[in-house]
């Protein structure tokens, strides 16, 4: 590609998305603030620019020829800390294989910014955005990893932690030496009224070991805002300084060959009295603004919007209103999450028919994150409208959640860890690998395949919910291995005051090597996953653009989802029961599925003498009509 090739693409993208950055700096700062902060953005763009390398910008036109990429049936995500996958940045090498027997297509690492030393959230303080963890490499390295992982048709994700930085960054400690420019970066108060006011409305993240939401810090002689823990301060992103530091940021990120990057908290970036100071409008237009000269720069680097907030306040995340196809192309399905967990404890999916049903359409051109567990706890945002219009009581249901999957309630099997417990509304979140959740720890059916039988089904129907949802499917490392907890989570430095590392366990050297042999537990995770991957993707039903509804309910032990394709309906059965349950006969023929076809074994289903179809126990079904799946 000449010179003038690559300068001519770059002023057709420039003059396409220059406007929503205009609009956006014009929604947040005044007139001369928002005129200067264009200035200093278009310098920032160019220069970005010309340092981005040649093969990066050939990504650029590819990306561009396939504008829905992402949303794509043939996505399948994998996320792992490096060093509990590989080892190192290096060590990703050696892995490529693995990951292609899965079908991965996106691969999360988790923080690999340098953070702070000791305690530091996981990798979620960070201390440099322009350096790597030195235990996992350098910034050669992620470099050498994104073109190996391109080589593959991976794109790597990672990491960007927008609403503060650890103590220990450049930017506090020059705020602590006394420097103007740089303590105006964060919210400092020299004394209790105004973060006393701010406290009223602001919830806690984690009551248990970060009470409160402000630290007083003694070198700086104030009070800084720390929504999350005492060493990590959020920023203010009112000041114009903040947000050019942060495009240049993402810039390099994306120079390196990041193809994702996940906004971490992003719905904390604006502070307003009298909210919980989440989601307000600037959120979103920030997100326009830096979203806009990514385009502009290396539009083949996507935004993953991480804002675990209510479902109804979610779509704002991926653009609404004034915002639409202006910010993030992805976001996480939290609610699927949950009602997943709900439905397999209770062997009843009303409840998730009802809360899922209700779940408003995706924007266009944007996927969801489906995922069965990530790195953290799981927290039971369930609301009470929901249980009530099912007859149940939502405090009660949310009780009953956390004592089945921390082992204590009667017949549950379920190992997880009660994490963050509030005892004034009695809300535990829970930590644990989805083998453990599902009660495959337990030590009477641990690789006793016929023992553990039911629990491996409830595995892979589980998976295959996820699977079959649409948008991007993400395996958290070693629940494709029915990993348990690691029940030495606590010995390693840092880790003892939080159990979420249970969670996070190594990648095991055995259980790998016996992933093929579907006599043991992990054989059976294993291939159930290759499997649902490589049926996924011959199914173009399952195209993230493709309308997906909750269909009617016949049984309640039966979740139905429809998805509605030129190709004809397919329609999703999932029994989330260890017994025989049905379904309509009649509606299979409504839906134009008589005959039907089960995509994921083959097999013919039909109606029984009594009309109904019957699912065995913890059955998944992806119906479609035969002609669909011929060549």
């Amino acid at each position: 590609m000449s010179a003038e090739d690559v300068a001519a693409q770059f002023e057709a993208r420039f003059r396409r998305w220059w406007p929503d950055v205009v609009s956006g700096l014009r929604e947040v700062y005044d007139e001369p603030a928002a005129a200067t902060l264009a200035v200093r953005l278009e310098a920032l763009a160019r220069a970005a620019h010309a340092r981005r390398p040649q093969e990066l910008r050939a990504l650029d036109y590819e990306r561009l020829l396939l504008p829905d990429r992402l949303a794509n049936e043939s996505m399948v995500g994998y996320a792992a800390y490096t060093e509990r996958f590989a080892g190192t940045l290096a060590g990703i090498h050696g892995r490529l294989d693995y990951l292609a027997e899965l079908g991965v297509t996106y691969l999360h690492l988790m923080p690999l910014l340098r953070p702070r030393e000791g305690d530091n959230d996981g990798g979620y303080a960070v201390a440099d955005y322009g350096s790597i963890r030195p235990d996992l490499g350098t910034m050669d390295d992620l470099c050498e990893v994104t073109a190996a992982l391109r080589g593959r048709g991976i794109s790597l994700v990672l990491d960007l932690v927008l609403n503060h930085v650890a103590r220990e960054h450049d930017w506090a400690q020059r705020a602590r030496a006394g420097e103007a420019r740089y303590r105006a970066y964060f919210h400092t108060y020299p004394d209790r009224e105004l973060p006393d006011a701010y406290e009223a409305t602001l919830p806690e993240v984690f009551p248990d070991f970060a009470p409160g939401n402000f630290t007083w810090d003694p070198e700086l002689a104030a009070w800084v805002w720390t929504t999350f823990n005492t060493f990590q301060w959020d920023l203010n992103w009112a000041n114009p300084d903040v947000l050019v530091e942060f495009a240049q940021i993402i810039l390099d990120l994306a120079n390196a060959g990041v193809e994702v990057l996940r906004l971490d908290a992003i719905a904390f970036l604006w502070k307003r009295m009298g909210t919980d100071c989440q989601g307000q409008p600037e959120v979103h237009s920030l997100t326009q603004i830096l979203r806009g000269v990514t385009r502009i720069v290396a539009p083949a680097t996507a935004f993953k919007a991480e804002a675990i907030v209510a479902p109804e306040k979610l779509m704002a995340y991926l653009g609404q209103g004034r915002w639409a196809g202006k910010v993030s192309e992805l976001a996480y399905h939290n609610s699927l999450m949950v009602q997943i967990w709900s439905a397999l404890a209770t062997k009843d999916a009303r409840l998730a028919a009802r809360a899922l049903g209700r779940l408003p359409a995706l924007p266009s051109a944007t996927a969801w994150i489906t995922y069965l567990r990530c790195h953290d706890d799981i927290g039971w945002a369930i609301s009470d409208e929901d249980c009530a219009a099912i007859g149940w009581n939502g405090a009660t249901h949310r009780r009953f959640l956390s004592d089945w999957y921390s082992g204590n309630f009667p017949a549950s099997r379920a190992r997880g860890l009660v994490f963050q417990h509030n005892p004034a509304t009695d809300d535990r979140r829970i930590s644990g690998t989805a083998a453990s959740l599902i009660g495959l720890e337990n030590d009477e059916v641990w690789n006793d395949i016929p023992a553990a039988e039911l629990d491996i089904r409830a595995l892979r129907l589980a998976h295959a919910i996820i699977f079959g949802w649409g948008g991007i499917p993400v395996i958290w490392s070693g629940d494709e291995l029915a990993t348990p907890n690691d029940p030495h989570w606590a010995a390693e430095p840092g880790h003892a005051d939080d159990n979420r590392w249970a969670g996070r366990p190594r990648l095991d050297a055995d259980r790998l090597t016996r992933r093929h042999d579907r006599s043991t537990t992990e054989g059976c995770a294993f291939t159930d996953l290759v499997h649902l991957a490589e049926v996924r993707r011959g199914l173009p039903h399952l195209h993230a653009g493709t309308p997906v509804v909750v269909d009617e309910v016949h049984d309640p032990g039966v979740l139905p989802v429809r998805r509605t394709h030129e190709l004809g309906t397919m329609l999703q059965l999932y029994n989330v029961t260890p017994d025989w349950r049905f379904h309509s006969g009649a509606r299979l023929a409504t839906l134009g599925l008589d005959p039907a076809l089960d995509a994921l074994t083959g097999q013919e289903v039909r109606p029984g003498p009594d009309g109904r179809v019957w699912l065995p126990p913890y059955a998944a079904w992806w119906l479609v009509s035969p002609e669909a799946l011929r060549p």
